[in-house]
């Protein structure tokens, strides 16, 4: 690795994974080391730019995060990637190493490619990537097809035609990651960690190594400093999406849901999961107003499991807005879902 170049981490991971909560994790325990981060997200919503800000920790001012909100940082990468990097690297004070954490349906490997560009493999290198997986999510088959009945159906039909989105976007993230973070190992139990670990192995790179994890708690010695330089590595990193020109995210929807004041935080959370069980929504995130309250109630949900607490205090003079993002795939139902959250 040139000296001149700083190192970049990218951290993938499908929705509700924990990417969020695993930088938090990094950027706390950092020690002198100066980091930025560019964070990418579906939507206007900026709910893990929000949430990383109110860290308030040193090594990572507010100056150095930088929040994308077009879905796909590797569709932009002249547009809003290259002016991303350059304003960072501006600063005064050059971060020592860049973490940026894609969307939760992103395609890694495009973002690796993105590395080539002139402009940006000058000044940065891949130091690895970082897939992060919901243990949970993946031991209740959330993210594969029963594979044995697809082998059935192919050995019995010559016309299959066989395309799980889901599947795809994860494989593909596993395909091209260094390092697999095996996180909510809480979730599940010891048979169930086995069998998501022996998974995720036989899914990912020769050289990628599986670590446990609880609520993103990993020393960032152990995800920091890989020098993979995965911009060079490129061949060794497959994708269902290799032979398509470009790439898009057609398959998925997002849009935002604007609720009054929430009078029973419990009331909506279960309104949340009632939508994901009826109307298959993959996530849901965003801040939201509770009545008579001074703080300001985080939500966040994967499928039907919702976490809400209260991160902070309103901010004087800031609008107490209730905004939640919504992501699933397409044909979504819209209406029926905003209809369903925005109940009194």
């Amino acid at each position: 690795m040139s000296a001149s170049k700083i190192p970049a981490t990218i951290v993938t991971g499908f929705l509700g994974a924990g990417k969020t909560t695993l930088i938090r994790n990094v950027l706390e325990n950092a020690g002198d080391r100066r980091l930025a981060l560019v964070i990418n997200e579906f939507g206007d919503v900026g709910v893990d730019g929000d949430i990383l800000r109110a860290c308030g920790v040193e090594s990572c001012p507010e100056e150095n995060i930088v929040e994308l909100a077009n879905g796909c940082l590797c569709c932009t990468v002249a547009d809003d990637f290259v002016p991303a990097i350059e304003a960072l690297l501006a600063h005064e004070k050059r971060p020592d190493h860049i973490i940026i954490e894609t969307s939760g349906l992103a395609l890694p490997k495009p973002l690796v490619k993105a590395f080539d560009w002139p402009a940006i493999r000058s000044k940065l290198t891949v130091d690895g990537v970082i897939a992060v997986v919901d243990g949970k999510a993946v031991a209740e088959g959330r993210f594969a097809d029963d594979l044995d009945a697809i082998a059935r159906e192919r050995a019995e039909t010559e016309n299959i035609d066989h395309d799980n989105p889901l599947e795809e976007v994860f494989e593909d993230q596993l395909a091209c990651a260094d390092l697999i973070i095996l996180n909510k190992t809480d979730l599940i139990d010891e048979a169930e960690e086995r069998d998501v670990a022996a998974q995720l192995a036989a899914g990912a790179r020769a050289e990628a190594k599986v670590v446990r994890a609880r609520e993103g708690r990993v020393d960032p010695l152990v995800l920091l400093g890989l020098a993979a330089a995965a911009e060079d590595d490129l061949h060794n990193r497959p994708s269902h999406h290799d032979a398509e020109p470009d790439h898009d995210h057609d398959d998925f929807d997002s849009f935002v849901v604007e609720l009054a004041a929430v009078a029973d935080p419990a009331a909506l959370v279960a309104r949340i999961a009632e939508a994901a069980r009826a109307h298959n929504v993959l996530r849901v995130k965003g801040f939201v107003e509770v009545a008579g309250k001074p703080m300001r109630l985080l939500v966040q949900g994967v499928g039907a499991r919702i976490q809400h607490h209260f991160d902070r205090a309103w901010k004087p003079g800031e609008a107490r807005a209730s905004r939640l993002v919504v992501i699933g795939e397409k044909g979504l139902d819209r209406d029926a879902v905003t209809a369903l959250l925005a109940q009194p």
